[in-house]
This record gives structure tokens, C-alpha cells and sequence, in this order.
């Protein structure tokens, strides 16, 4: 047997222990995208292109949307500007905790999972959400400041 013999044969082995040959029959490269255009009715267009959906991939939860983080220098505040069409207001979940916040959606086909660090400095009570023509904004103020020492009294 020749060395590569042996190696198409790991190969094979492989491919069966990672069920490479279940994803959709690709069968090459396995790619996925989309791209984001706005159509002439100022409504986004999403189109997606390659040979495997990202959902039929194992431990997918998901794609990742664009997210921009927009900080506020003047106040302090915090906007995040995600962008996740194909969904309605009702199919988000937005879950703010110390140092990130996470946002999920899904209706049918399409689901959106993505973790966003923020500053410690955002008061997370004063989150507010919007969502409009496949785009969500979520705003947060800056935390009220507070003396970071401690007075203490002599005795």
C-alpha cells in the first residue's frame, strides 16, 4: 500500500466520523453568504449564495448578523445597530448582562444569534428597542456615576 492510499483512506474515515458527505450533498468546498442590498422601495434585499445553508452545519445556532456599536462620547450612552431581515418584532429576544448583550431571532428559515460585548458604564435598565425595515436599534444611557470611594469617619 502506498502513502497515499493510506491517506484517502483517513480521509474516507473522516468524512464518515464528521458526516461531511450529510451537508446537502456538497460534496466540494462547503461555502455560505449573502449579500445586503437596499431595493428601489428603500426595503432591504437579502440574496444568498453557496452550496450548504448554515443551518444544516452541526452546532450551528445560526448566523451572525452586522452589528455596529455606536458610543456616544458626549454622554456616555450606547447604541447597537444590528441588521437581521427576514424577521418580525415579536421573533427577537434581546438580553442585556453585565458585559454583553445578547440578541436572538428566528422565523422559519431564518435565525439570527449574536453575543455584543458593551462597556460595564451602560445602565442596562434603560434599554430601549426598535425594529424597522429588517433593521434593530437598541439604545442604552450612560450608568449613573457615583463616587467610587468611600468616606470614612474618625472615631
Amino acid at each position: 500500500m502506498t502513502v497515499f492510499g493510506e491517506y484517502d483512506r483517513l480521509f474516507q474515515r473522516l468524512t464518515r466520523a464528521f458526516d461531511l458527505d450529510g451537508l446537502g450533498g456538497a460534496g466540494g468546498p462547503i461555502c455560505y453568504g449573502y449579500t445586503l442590498t437596499v431595493g428601489p422601495d428603500g426595503r432591504p434585499v437579502v440574496r444568498e449564495y453557496g452550496n450548504v445553508r448554515p443551518d444544516t452545519l452541526p452546532g450551528t445556532q445560526g448566523r451572525q448578523p452586522p452589528v455596529d456599536t455606536i458610543v456616544d462620547e458626549k454622554n456616555g450612552g450606547v447604541k447597537l445597530v444590528a441588521e437581521m431581515p427576514g424577521v418580525e418584532k415579536g421573533d427577537i429576544k434581546i438580553v442585556a448582562e453585565d458585559g454583553h448583550v445578547e440578541i436572538k431571532a428566528e422565523r422559519g428559515d431564518k435565525k439570527y444569534r449574536a453575543l455584543v460585548p458593551i462597556d460595564g458604564s451602560v445602565d442596562r435598565d434603560s434599554a430601549r428597542a426598535s425594529y424597522k425595515n429588517g433593521i434593530l436599534e437598541i439604545s442604552f444611557e450612560a450608568a449613573p456615576s457615583s463616587p467610587t470611594g468611600k468616606t470614612v469617619e474618625v472615631a
